[in-house]
């Protein structure tokens, strides 16, 4: 894991300098009076984390549904929505 890099807000004064240093997986942070304030990151990055966080969202709101209304079993699903196929199945007594 590389380093973190950190920099004073007062950087942003010569900005072009500081966004060099924003990579992918890099943030970089900003202090002020010596304590951590902001962070840059890629648009990529932002876009993950976001991602992520309405993931886990979802997650969450179907743990709980599970607990408040009831799991639903393996059957019971597969009686609603079938069985999926995968693409070894698709291929499966197709000859080449």
């Amino acid at each position: 894991m590389p380093m973190p890099i950190i920099k004073p807000v007062s950087d942003l004064r010569n900005y072009n300098a500081v966004l060099r240093d924003v990579g992918s997986g890099v943030p970089v942070f900003l202090t002020r009076n010596g304590r951590g304030r902001y962070v840059l990151m890629s648009i990529e990055d932002y876009g993950r984390r976001a991602a992520e966080a309405w993931l886990c969202g979802e997650l969450e709101k179907g743990r709980r549904s599970g607990e408040t209304e009831g799991w639903t079993d393996q059957e019971e699903v597969l009686a609603r929505f079938g069985t999926a196929k995968t693409t070894a199945d698709a291929g499966a007594g197709h000859a080449s």
